[in-house]
This record gives structure tokens, sequence and C-alpha cells, in this order.
């Protein structure tokens, strides 16, 4: 209670001390994120956090790089330009000095209107506003606003009509933010999701200051670092295997950036800050958190061994409530970096200790996961630029004794190809709680893989892309009774030829070894299983104010010497805005004979929000989402969202099952510029 008190009283007293202080710079032009969300998670799978990818772009776009003052890993950092494009700034920037304007950028080689054009929303140039100085930086903001939101499903779930959930139906969310880009950021957050009794069930916040001197970034609060490949530190989204296969197959060294998102796992709450002095930067920073786990029950002796820390964040149940904060979370570590020409190395570490022991459960494939209360992992990275080609790597050492490497390159080998290989070697007993570094799992654990990326632009507004990766898992798995290995490639076509409309269509196969269905015994009996996803999507801009994009998709999945699952799906989605009124519309149509062929379908929803939701069964999906802008200051947005089956009468189990074969989800928002 105390913690939301002080974030209130901070939310006053700030906004009163702004007053009506004139912005420095005008505000900025909004963008749609949608496009560049699709493009990066042209694949989609259930294990990633697309909120962290959301989250990410909208940083980019609230933070742009000062063009100016930029490094090669900001550049990167977007997933927007080649090697070549970087090499080519750095080379004419180097020559003729800063940049007078963003007009310049088109008289150097590879930057065409298109590339500029995309970049526009993500980059800036210096506006002579000096931020050295602490003193009045509040009324330097160029950004201030205020979000509230609520959202619900309209037909009660089990969880609801049995009492089980103990709290109201609705989601709610607010969100505040003052930052002026690269100078200070303060904000924070409360959420609470369906079915919570806690108003305030969530709350996160941050302080942050760049650039003041010596000191170029210090915070406060909620945060989150990232450094080399992210085998030691990745905080938000890290772009993997997709569309784009050659950008997001290594990680950016960006630091230190606050924890925005209502993602309740994956961050820490203290304090950090770097000091930098000529070409060497030290980040030091410490974190104490409480994290909600399960009690593991395979060890009877004693009732405070934990077999889990749980990241769902949500607290609707009493079984749910009473795993909250059960365990305390310290850590602490340090980032070195020294900067040289064209490449830096560093050297990350980090301590973590646990309140009390973890121990996973008894089975066979979890006897090299983390027991105990301390780890510490740490190691060098490095990346180095050299004419075309980018390089860089990453190793690190866990206290168990077991290590994690990553390493690759990228580069341009001409201005229409581009080429990227990635290795990565994961042993079965390393253990980086932090780690989000390039793999085909979603832990750095257990793995050894090569990948390789290809992309060849043969006249504007062609493109072929693929990527192939190979992996292995040498110790078992859940649901693996046995090392496993398998493969994974995608193939994919865009056709642009003008402004008015885009086509693409794309070919993604996996192959991984499982365990047979039904097999619960102790077995290296495995099978191959084969999953398909084959898509074709066109865009066609009517006008300046109206859009249409039909999707057609479809997925299978097969067990070896099992018949094949398939799903399929047709989307139709209508995008168009009469003055102050922006409205985007779907109809879908879809049948999938299992789980398995699912179909994911990215949708479009309110702003700060990203949906994208799993189509299965036999039925039609529609949306909604609505936007006016009431005055300059007053945004409101509202989405209604209708699933409905005709091949069941019920949807989901458990306490979220639905008496019903449809689900009406909808929200309304609400956002206030000061």
């Amino acid at each position: 209670m105390k913690r939301h008190i002080l974030l209130l009283f901070i939310f006053l007293n700030v906004t009163a001390a702004i007053g009506q202080a004139p912005t420095l710079e005008a505000p900025k032009v909004e963008i749609d994120l949608d496009n560049f969300i699709q493009r990066l998670a042209a694949t989609q799978q259930e294990d990633v956090n697309y909120e962290d990818l959301y989250e990410a772009l909208l940083q980019f776009y609230l933070n742009p790089i000062n063009l100016n003052a930029a490094e090669p890993d900001d550049l990167r950092s977007l997933f927007l330009l080649s090697e070549s494009q970087i090499h080519n700034f750095i080379e004419h920037k180097n020559r003729f000095g800063n940049l007078l304007s963003l007009y310049e950028l088109q008289t150097i080689e590879g930057f065409d209107a298109e590339t500029i054009q995309t970049l526009r929303p993500f980059i800036r140039l210096s506006n002579g506003v000096s931020v050295n100085d602490v003193k009045g930086i509040f009324n330097r903001a160029t950004d201030h606003f205020l979000v509230i939101r609520t959202e619900q499903t309209l037909e009660k779930a089990e969880g609801y009509r049995e009492g089980k959930y103990l709290g109201a139906p609705q989601k709610l969310y607010a969100r505040y933010r003052l930052q002026h880009p690269k100078d200070f950021s303060l904000g924070f957050i409360m959420e609470k999701d369906q079915g919570e009794p806690n108003i305030a069930d969530y709350t996160t916040f941050h302080f942050q200051l760049q650039n003041k001197g010596k000191l170029k970034n210090a915070i406060i609060g909620d945060y989150q670092l990232q450094f080399g490949q992210g085998l030691v530190m990745s905080g938000g989204y890290a772009a993997g295997k997709g569309g784009e296969p050659i950008y997001t197959t290594r990680r950016s060294d960006l630091g230190i950036r606050p924890h925005n998102s209502v993602l309740e796992g994956g961050f820490l709450r203290g304090a950090a800050a770097t000091y930098q002095t000529g070409q060497v930067s030290l980040t030091a920073f410490g974190s104490y958190t409480k994290r909600d786990a399960s009690i593991n029950t395979d060890v009877e002796e004693r009732e405070d061994v934990y077999s889990s820390i749980l990241s769902s964040g949500l607290h609707r149940t009493q079984s749910e409530i009473d795993k909250k904060g059960l365990v305390n979370e310290t850590s602490a570590g340090l980032n070195a970096k020294w900067q040289h020409g064209d490449g830096h190395i560093g050297f990350t570490v980090l301590n973590t200790n646990y309140s009390s022991p973890l121990e996973r459960n008894s089975r066979e494939y979890a006897v090299h996961e983390f027991k105990g209360t301390q780890n510490t992992v740490m190691g060098p990275n490095f990346s180095y630029s050299w004419q075309n080609f980018n390089f860089f790597g990453e190793a690190a050492r866990s206290s168990s004794g077991g290590i994690g490497a990553v390493g690759g390159f990228v580069a341009s080998l001409s201005p229409q190809v581009e080429w990227a290989l990635n290795f990565r070697n994961y042993d079965k007993d390393f253990h980086s709680f932090y780690s989000n570094a390039f793999g085909e799992g979603s832990r750095t654990i257990n793995e050894k893989g090569v990948y390789t990326g290809f992309k060849y632009t043969p006249k504007r507004g062609y493109t072929f892309a693929a990527f192939y990766d190979k992996f292995k898992f040498p110790w078992l798995r859940y649901l693996v009774d046995g090392s496993s290995d398998g493969d994974d490639y995608l193939l994919r076509f865009t056709l642009k030829p003008t402004k008015k409309w885009i086509f693409y269509t794309q070919y993604h196969r996996e192959q991984k070894q499982k365990n047979f269905p039904g097999n619960e015994t102790v077995t290296d009996y495995l099978v191959k299983t084969t999953r398909q996803n084959l898509l074709a999507q066109f865009e066609f801009n009517i006008s300046k104010n109206f859009k249409s994009q039909t999707r057609v998709q479809y997925n299978s999945f097969q067990y070896e010497t099992l018949d094949r699952s398939n799903g399929y799906a047709l989307i139709q989605d209508i995008e168009g805005s009469i003055g102050r009124l922006q409205l985007k519309s779907r109809i879908a149509l879809f049948n999938t004979e299992s789980f398995d062929s699912r179909i994911y379908a990215y949708e479009n929803d309110v702003l700060y929000t990203v949906s994208f939701p799993a189509y299965f069964g036999k039925g039609t999906r529609l949306y909604l989402v609505s936007r006016y802008s009431l005055t300059r200051k007053i945004d409101i947005w509202a989405r209604i969202a209708r699933t409905s089956l005709t091949d069941r009468e019920t949807i989901s189990s458990g306490n979220n099952e639905i008496p019903v074969p449809h689900r009406t989800d909808v929200k309304l928002q609400v956002r206030y510029r000061f």
C-alpha cells in the first residue's frame, strides 16, 4: 500500500511542477508498429513474449537514436540496416562530420527513399539542447502522458461461477510516462489481471537519468540489462528466427533500460549505473525482489524447498495467491566494456541468491537443472566490424561448471546479398537466469546448433529470404526421454513493386524428436515430428486512408507413423480513417483438426497492447478496433473481439472454461497527453 501511495505522490507533484512549461521539440508523428512486428515475428511461437517485442519497438520510437552520436550497436539494434549500410554511414560521418539534415542520408550509398522512410520514426539529429544539467530536466519533457484501460470477457468462466476466482472479471491498467529522449525518464505501471482481487496486484516504477557528464546512465526502480549476446544478461525482447533472417541473429549491447511492460518476470528491482571515462565504461547493478514460486512436493522432509520460479503473474485463486512472493531474490553484478575503433570487448558477472533453495522435480530430465540458493555466471563478450562484416561472440561459465558460448557474423557480401552465420553450445548444466541468447529452445541450456541466414534483393521491390538451423539437445527434455535433434528452415519471397501494394509468401518447416504420444514410462523411444506452415499475404492500399490485407494460411503437425493434423485459415483485414476516427477490422475463418495444427495470427489492438492468439477448432474470429481523437490531448480506443466455434459446446477448460461455444472480449482505453 505504501508503494502505491508513493507512486501517486510522485505523479501529482511532478505533474504540478511541469505546469504549462513549453516543450522544446515538436510532437512526434505517431506510427503504426504492427507492420514492424509482423515482419520480425513472421513465424509465431507460443513461448515468445510478443509484448516484449512491442515494448522494444515502442521504446525505440519514444527514444529515437541521435544519428550524430550513434554507435554501430545503436543502429544494429533497430533490425533495419544491413552491415554495408551501417559501414557506409559511419564512413560518411567520419569523412564529412555530423549530419546537418536527415536529407543528407540520401547521399549515402544504400540509403534509398524507402530505407530512410522506414528509419525516420526511430532516428533524430541533435536538437542542440544540453542534457548535462539535471536542473530543470522536467521542463525538457517531450513525452508526457497517462493511459487508463479496462477490459473484460463478457461470458463468465468457470472460475467466476464456482467462486474460485476471488476478484472481479475486469482487467485494469494504468500507465504514466514523462521523458525526454537520452536525458531522463520517469514512469510507472499499475495492473490487475482478470479475476485478481487486488486492484494494484502488479506495479512497476522507474526513474532514469542519461548523459550527465561521465554518468552515462543511472536508474532506480525496475530495469533490465542487455550486455553482449545476452548470455549473462538479456532484458526484454530478443529477436530470433523469423521472417528477418539476418539482423535478428545477434544481440546489441544496449546496457541499462527501464522495465516498462506488464510481464511480471525477467526484470531487476533496485538500482544500476554506468560510468564512462574515455573508451572504458563500467556498469554496476543491484536488485532485491520477491518472486512467485511453487513448492517442491517431492522433498517431503522440507516445506521451504521450491521447484520453480513463476513468472505468469496471475493471482486469481487462493492457491495462486499462496505462491506470491515466496522467494526473495537478491542479485548484484558488474559489466566492464572497452570500446576501441570498430570493436569492443566486455566482461559481465552476475551473482544471484535465493532466500530458500530451489530444486526441480525428481524426473530424470531435470537432474542437471539448477539446485541450491546461489549461482554466479560470468564471461567475456566481443564485437568487431571489418568492412561489411560484423563478428560477435560471448562465452560464460556458471557456478555448476557448465559453459555457454555463442558467436558468429553478419555480412553484406554485396549491395544485393547478405549472409549470417551463428554457432551456439550451451551445456546441460549451464545456468543463467537472465539469459536470452540465440537458440531454438526458450532457455540457454542443453543445446548445440548452427544457423545460417541468407537474403537476396536482385532489384528494388524483390526480396528472397531464407534460413536453415540445425540443432541438438544432448540431454533429456520435458516429454523427450532421450538425446534428440532436429532442424528448421524458412523460405520467404516478398514483392513490393509500388507503394500501393505488397505481396509475400512464406514456407516454414521444423522437425524435432519427441516421445511417442501416450508414452509415460522412462524410455528413450523417440519419434520424429514435423510442423509445417505455408502462407500467402496480399496488402493493397486502396487510397491514402484505406487499406486491405488478405491472408491465407495452412499449418500441419505430424508424429512419425501417425496421421497428419491439418489447419487452415482465411483472414481478411480492412483498415480506414475518416477525419478523427480510425478503424481496423478483421473477419477470419479457420478450421484446425487439433491444437497441434493451431494457427497463430497477429491482431491489431489498442495502443500499448499486443495480441497474438492461436486459432484452433472450427469457427470464426471477428474484431473491430477504433480510435477517436477527441481533442489534441485526448484519444479514446475501443475494441471488441469475438471467437465463435461450431465444433464444440464449450471453450477452454478448468477455471477458464466458458460453457458456451463463443467468447467475446471488450476493451476501452483513454490516453491523456499533458
